[in-house]
């Protein structure tokens, strides 16, 4: 369940906003990451690079390009042919464009991240509860001051802060270079949909979903930097058979209910909102997780099922 843990930080672009410094648990307080710089530049990827796919009608094009949410700011992930779709689009598609607005993630989290009358001493046995407070400790802050914190946002902010320790920073994602990017030309960006609507999805599993996800991590929190290595390994060098086996089919094994509320769900809105976007004209380059764009529920399979087909790009 560690893993599922990884997968929906994999899965939702908003957890660049959802940390929060481990001195701050304490107030309860969202803290805003510093500014990005305004372009980034890449280091190049080896090989085949991060994958991207295109669908092309007699008036349109869409590049669908998998993202990865936190990188290092050393991680090469740049390639020459995702540039160029890049720079021939009209607009620009993410998950969500509010992704910086640490206001608003400020006030979200205190009301679909919080209980105080459900606390996580509650939920928790007197073992899982030590576990909890060492699992804390090593990240600088203390069980008592996790307590109000619900399972699912308790169990993001340990994997999140193990790994801004390991060298992952919330503004080297993939989505934070794009948008900057995007902004220093000019381009219109646009949301599938917002920083409110994805984090009540995470918030909307169950109580007793969270709490085991949470149970997990504690159990696992070890392994992580192992398996968030080769995960980014997969995605860096376009090993999709790797991530689909890693990241989605897993998912979909031990969480079901988080798969179908992060991935299936969603995945089927955005294809409505593809298909909308394939009607009009035009070059559009969509950024998203790339756990959305593999698999059987994938938004490409949705598509295929209307008839719609994704190519992969090569080099």
């Amino acid at each position: 369940m560690l893993k599922s843990t990884r997968r929906l930080l994999a899965s939702a672009a908003s957890v660049a906003t959802l940390f929060v410094a481990p001195a701050a648990f304490a107030e309860q307080a969202a803290v805003a990451a510093p500014a990005a710089p305004a372009v980034a530049t890449v280091p190049q990827a080896q090989g085949q690079g991060p994958a991207m796919w295109v669908i092309r009608d007699e008036d349109s094009t869409i590049y669908l390009f998998g993202s990865f949410h936190l990188l290092r700011p050393d991680t090469p992930w740049g390639q020459a042919h995702v540039d160029t779709a890049f720079a021939s689009a009209d607009e620009i598609w993410f998950e969500l464009t509010d992704i910086d607005d640490t206001a608003q993630a400020a006030r979200l989290m205190q009301t679909h991240g919080l209980s105080p009358d459900r606390p996580l001493s509650s939920l928790l046995n007197a073992d899982e509860q030590a576990s909890l407070d060492r699992a804390a400790k090593a990240i600088g802050a203390t069980a008592q001051a996790l307590d109000p914190l619900r399972p699912w946002l308790a169990s993001m902010q340990l994997v999140l802060a193990q790994m801004v320790i390991g060298g992952f920073d919330p503004n080297a994602g993939v989505e934070k270079v794009l948008m900057a990017r995007a902004e220093a030309l000019g381009k219109p960006m646009k949301g599938f949909e917002t920083m409110a609507e994805q984090i009540q999805i995470m918030a909307g599993m169950s109580e007793d979903g969270q709490v085991a996800m949470l149970r997990e991590t504690l159990k696992e929190l070890d392994k992580g930097p192992l398996e968030m290595e080769q995960l980014l390994t997969a995605w860096a060098t376009g090993d999709v058979a790797t991530i689909e086996a890693e990241m989605v089919d897993e998912m979909k094994i031990q969480s079901p209910e988080a798969y179908d509320l992060m991935l299936t769900r969603r995945n089927a809105n955005w294809t409505n909102q593809i298909k909308q976007i394939l009607s009009g004209s035009g070059t559009s380059f969509i950024a998203v997780g790339a756990a959305h764009l593999i698999g059987k529920d994938s938004v490409q399979s949705m598509l295929a099922a209307d008839g719609i087909t994704a190519e992969r790009v090569s080099q």
